[in-house]
């Protein structure tokens, strides 16, 4: 069985960027609770923040 945490194809990144670091950030309770209830709190983070990324580079163009 392949390993779900590790390995790029299971999450919606590009196959040729894998997810070797970690980031750590300080919350509200509440956020936390949210996250947390969702089906996948990592892929979840993980597109929100791409989302804002993409979001203030199209605001610098």
């Amino acid at each position: 069985m392949p390993n779900p945490k590790g390995n790029p194809q299971n999450f919606h990144n590009q196959p040729s960027q894998e997810l070797t670091d970690n980031l750590s950030f300080r919350v509200t309770r509440e956020m936390k609770q949210e996250v947390k209830a969702k089906e996948n709190p990592a892929e979840f983070c993980r597109e929100a923040i791409q989302e804002k990324l993409d979001r203030e580079k199209q605001l610098e163009s």
